[in-house]
């Protein structure tokens, strides 16, 4: 269990770098986005990651470490976005917004280790292509909640779907740095 802590640690360090390195570029334009549209952001990247698993020839030079990080990225700003509602314009400044990502990236992995004690580390004899269709699922669901305007009856809410998708990308990626 601490390996994976370790390991969690330093995925989530490159996403954030990542995050970091955007916001520098384009602030935290992202603010104006909708959950729908986030939603629709992580579910094409997952559909992506699905077609490069599936096929063998491959036209764009990028792989599945860019889509799966660009997961865990959009679902902590979905995260920030069900915290702080959508904005008109960018509002955060980039401190804020680094604060934001590290607050909820914390609460995710605290979930990921409870669940982690729980299960036994049974993700570690996952494939990756099932860890993407857990995601998939994971985002159809998101998908049938905001159909049903964010109402559900017995089911845990969107903020629990969009952290599983976190932690299912990061063990996706400790896996692929594994391989």
């Amino acid at each position: 269990m601490q390996q994976t802590s370790k390991q969690y640690d330093a995925v989530i360090e490159k996403c954030r770098s990542l995050y970091i390195n955007k916001l520098k570029d384009y602030g935290s334009a992202w603010r104006i986005l909708r959950l729908p549209s986030l939603t629709d952001q992580i579910f094409i990247k997952a559909q992506r990651i699905r077609q490069l698993q599936e096929n063998i020839t491959r036209k764009v030079d990028e792989g599945e470490v860019s889509e799966f990080m660009g997961i865990v990225n959009y679902s902590v700003m979905a995260l920030i976005q069900l915290e702080k509602g959508v904005a008109e314009q960018p509002d955060l400044s980039a401190e804020e917004a680094i604060q934001l990502y590290d607050k909820h990236v914390a609460i995710t992995k605290k979930l990921m280790e409870d669940k982690n004690h729980d299960y036994g580390e049974a993700w570690r004899d996952m494939r990756v292509s099932s860890l993407t269709d857990l995601i998939l699922q994971k985002l159809l669901r998101v998908k049938q909640i905001e159909d049903n305007k964010g109402k559900t009856m017995v089911s845990e809410g969107i903020d629990a779907n969009y952290q599983d998708m976190i932690n299912y990308a990061v063990f996706a990626l400790i896996h692929l740095k594994e391989s």
